[in-house]
């Protein structure tokens, strides 16, 4: 028997769902510009992100860095991660604005998708600015990832919106949690994330009932081209989450350490540590089968 059989989740009320967010929303939400004293110098002798999460981490090339250099490339590994939940969060909000004009405003479900792109705008500019403060700057991705992030918010429908939100901000959640209470990350990167892992605790109780709601309507053929898509899609933007660029700027060479990166099985057991919970959800509900899985483990999220 398939995970697809054995455990359906239950189906929420919709607009129940929202009411709780929307009321969660007035109570816990945050100005990054207010919040947050952009102003404060970055300490370098702190780390940006725990060592062990690093891509290189226990490889022949961390040994040749020196302790400067490694909490350098913990600073810049966090910044191109945050230039691509720039693209993402940029992506969902466009998404969220064709679903909500495919909908009732005036209901609950409606009401909060407004809520949640008013809090991605809020990301997407205290993602840039931790950027610029960490030494990075953000650089347009390559053609192919680009072209098929914009052709995935034009072609997208409901369960592929949720489950690539649903990706995109489980694994960014994974990583700030365990950074929040660690005092060897830097204040900056704790206070960013202390922010994003309250709103975006939301954000994907949203993402999570809205798929499980809407891939339970979905015939055979329309969920076979669905697992190929969110494939790609997640494969495209795990495969993305270190810019080469910067194992250039700590004296490394990129195609090198980018090949070093991508066979080492310390930075795959992040990658799949930090997607253990949404890829749970989506293989429950069997949405990562087929041609679709290729691609989930080619980009080291399935071991």
């Amino acid at each position: 028997m398939t995970a697809e059989t054995t455990a359906k989740p239950r189906i929420t009320d919709r607009e129940d769902i929202a009411k709780r967010l929307l009321r969660g929303s007035a109570k816990a939400s945050f100005d990054p510009l207010v919040e947050i004293d952009w102003d404060a110098p970055v300490d370098e002798d702190m780390w940006a992100i725990r060592p062990e999460r690093l891509s290189l981490y226990g490889t022949y090339l961390w040994d040749r860095l020196t302790e400067e250099q490694r909490k350098e490339l913990s600073r810049l590994e966090i910044a191109s991660i945050a230039t691509i939940g720039i693209w993402f969060e940029t992506i969902l909000m466009q998404m969220l604005v064709r679903h909500a004009y495919h909908h009732d405003p005036s209901t609950n479900h409606v009401q909060y998708a407004y809520t949640e792109i008013a809090d991605e705008c809020r990301h997407t500019v205290m993602f840039a600015k931790m950027v610029g403060k960490l030494g990075w700057r953000t650089h347009k991705l390559d053609p192919v990832a680009f072209h098929l992030g914009n052709l995935f918010k034009t072609i997208a429908h409901g369960p592929l919106i949720f489950a690539g939100a649903l990706f995109v901000e489980e694994v960014l959640d994974q990583l700030q949690r365990e950074a929040v209470p660690d005092e060897q990350i830097l204040p900056l990167v704790r206070s960013v994330s202390r922010i994003h892992v309250v709103e975006e605790a939301r954000h994907m109780r949203y993402a999570r009932e809205e798929f499980q709601r809407d891939w339970a309507t979905r015939g055979p053929l329309n969920r076979a081209y669905s697992r190929v898509i969110l494939g790609l899609v997640t494969y495209y933007s795990a495969t993305r989450l270190i810019n080469p660029k910067v194992y250039a700027q700590v004296g490394l060479d990129p195609r090198e350490a980018s090949r070093v990166a991508r066979n080492n099985p310390h930075w795959i057991g992040t990658k799949t540590w930090a997607a253990r919970k949404v890829v749970s959800t989506l293989d429950t509900a069997g949405a990562i089968t087929g041609l679709g899985r290729y691609f989930w483990k080619k980009a080291g999220l399935l071991g």
